[in-house]
């Protein structure tokens, strides 16, 4: 079983946003204050919530930042209201893009996704314009360095506890699951103390478009590093190859 495995993206997006840690921590306390709002800031009674807390810790971000992400969400009644909004369109050479927004102003996020896309090259399409081509799963990547498991041993782990797919790259653990499955795969590998490089519910392509024109590369880099530098984007997902 073995995948086409974006370890090497994650790995450099992680650097990327390492440059830029107020970036995607502006980024998980908005997904905090989210799913304090939706299912209140206890965790253990929160599925939505243990989720963006471990995608926070795989982004290193500190405990007592977290901690007061959701007292803040959960004593704030006039918090600001976030508003879930995804945008579809093509960059170069027709490569897919969804971007994904948590926005407290639409027009100003609207405004800010189309430059970025026309900036690159790109457009913005009408909603479902490339999602058909992307499959909504759960992925949790695991770096093979920082986990001592066998990894048959791993496998067995995660599909006993509702994984669709275990697959073994060069340098890293791939676990796909169903997005309902996610939260369960998750916390039974936490368990285990097996750490997660990154888990998400993430959109993955069905199939990749290469880029073999310098300018292309160029111009698909620009969209991704405008749509990267915008708060209110909360993830950008492509069919790139990069």
């Amino acid at each position: 079983m073995s995948g086409h495995s974006k370890f090497a993206n994650i790995k450099h997006k992680k650097e990327r946003n390492d440059a830029a840690k107020g970036k995607i921590f502006t980024v998980i306390g908005r997904e905090i204050a989210v799913a304090v709002k939706e299912g209140g800031p206890d965790p253990a009674n929160n599925s939505k919530l243990r989720d963006v807390i471990a995608k926070a810790k795989a982004n290193n971000m500190p405990n007592d930042t977290i901690d007061r992400g959701i007292k803040k969400a959960a004593g704030d009644a006039n918090a600001v209201n976030y508003e879930n909004i995804t945008y579809e369109g093509y960059g170069p050479s027709g490569v897919a893009i969804i971007v994904d927004t948590l926005t407290d102003n639409k027009n100003r996020t609207a405004a800010n996704v189309r430059s970025a896309f026309t900036k690159g090259g790109g457009n913005v399409g009408t909603p479902g314009c490339v999602s058909y081509m992307f499959d909504k799963k759960g992925q949790i990547i695991i770096d093979k360095e920082e986990c001592e498991m066998d990894a048959d041993e791993l496998m067995m782990l995660a599909l006993d506890a509702g994984a669709e797919d275990f697959s073994e790259e060069e340098d890293s653990f791939e676990v796909i699951t169903d997005p309902e499955e996610f939260s369960v795969v998750r916390e039974a590998l936490e368990k285990e103390g097996i750490p997660m490089m990154e888990a998400a519910v993430t959109m993955i392509p069905q199939n990749w478009v290469e880029l073999s024109d310098e300018d292309a590369i160029k111009k698909m880099n620009r969209i991704l590093d405008l749509l990267d530098e915008d708060d209110d984007v909360q993830a950008t997902y492509h069919n790139w190859d990069e």
